[in-house]
């Protein structure tokens, strides 16, 4: 095991990751690993107890044990997503349905890696002993094992159908994540996700183009897609935490993490709620995009929709309970027959791979 002294030395231990997880140098040839910084909003610190301040520039800078040991645990929960959608992902480099497809998924993997690396440079680099003990654990759980941090993280990634959706859903939860770290208190993290997102965006196009072709192309019924959208959205949701969060009480309160609508919000924030805004905020856009979706579908076949929020919860006041796609409460027997009604099933994806190693089953991207 490397030990971890400088950046440089997790460097090291970042390309031994990618080894790891069989990841081909060959295929990321060319691209840049680097830090990139973004932008501030502000200099100044811009909601919470200490609006108004300067950004705080360095951990020795922030007030309390509390807030830096927050500030830690945000930025590794962020890291971990970066490295676990990797490890989700990287089965699909040899069927992918085009050359074009091909590439953009190695630029989408490139770009996440990338997005690890900057967490870690900010764990290394900030946050002594621990940042760097932390930064060494981001390489060493494997989505996989089971053992990310997120439920979503740990969930396979079995084929292209999957990949696309998961990207149009749970890459977009990414979007809001960072958005609202974009307004931290904390200079580097601030400026670190401002870069990163401008990247995030091609990761949305990609999952949403790849959907509109897949329906152009026809080949993959639509009750098939609709239950990869029950997979991934409801586990999207549980990405944005849990309501009536204290820790997003206090990560507001502390400056660490904004609204989703801080930039142009003109009310005070209701800080037992801004899981819940976030959400909401986020079903509203995923409507539109279904809406879009279903633009694509002949008259004589099923829309596309989002599953009930309440539906195959992980965390929580609905985890556990047996709540039906459409939000009906179910007997346990019920919901049990139900959710292999409604979520892919192992014959499902049978057939989805009969369909995949055939021709034109996803339309030719007007990118390629």
């Amino acid at each position: 095991m490397i030990k971890i002294a400088t950046f440089d030395d997790w460097i090291e231990y970042f390309k031994q990751w990618q080894n790891d997880i069989g990841y081909s140098a060959e295929l990321l040839a060319g691209y840049n690993f680097e830090t990139k910084l973004g932008e501030l909003h502000s200099p100044d610190i811009e909601f919470g107890d200490y609006k108004g301040q300067s950004k705080w520039q360095r951990v020795t800078q922030i007030p309390n044990q509390s807030i830096r040991d927050a500030l830690m645990n945000l930025i590794v929960y962020q890291g971990d997503t970066e490295f676990a959608s990797v490890e989700q992902q990287k089965n699909l480099i040899d069927t992918a349905p085009t050359e074009y497809d091909r590439q953009a998924l190695v630029r989408v993997n490139s770009e996440e890696m990338r997005h690890g690396w900057q967490m870690c440079y900010l764990l290394v680099n900030y946050f002594g002993d621990s940042g760097k003990l932390e930064a060494r654990k981001l390489l060493e759980r494997r989505a996989f094992r089971g053992d990310r941090l997120l439920g979503s993280f740990n969930a396979p990634v079995n084929n292209w159908l999957d990949f696309f959706t998961y990207t149009e859903f749970v890459d977009r939860d990414g979007k809001y994540q960072l958005t609202m770290l974009s307004h931290s208190s904390f200079a580097p993290l601030a400026e670190s996700v401002t870069a990163m997102l401008k990247e995030e965006f091609f990761h949305m196009f990609t999952g949403h183009t790849g959907l509109t072709r897949i329906l152009r192309a026809g080949k993959i019924p639509v009750p098939i897609v609709q239950k990869y959208f029950n997979k991934w959205l409801s586990t999207a949701y549980d990405l944005f935490g849990t309501d009536h969060s204290s820790s997003a009480h206090w990560a507001y309160t502390w400056g660490l993490k904004g609204r989703i609508d801080e930039h142009e919000a003109a009310v005070p924030a209701e800080k037992d709620k801004l899981n819940d805004l976030a959400r909401s905020h986020y079903m509203v856009e995923s409507a539109k995009l279904i809406d879009q979706l279903n633009q694509l579908i002949p008259a004589d076949q099923p829309k596309l929709y989002a599953p009930d929020l309440k539906f195959n919860r992980s965390i929580g006041e609905h985890i556990g309970k047996t709540y039906s796609v459409t939000g009906e409460l179910l007997s346990a027997d019920a919901y049990a027959r139900h959710v292999t009604e409604v979520l892919p099933t192992e014959a499902d994806e049978k057939k989805l791979a009969e369909i995949i190693r055939g021709k034109d089953w996803v339309a030719q991207s007007q990118m390629s």
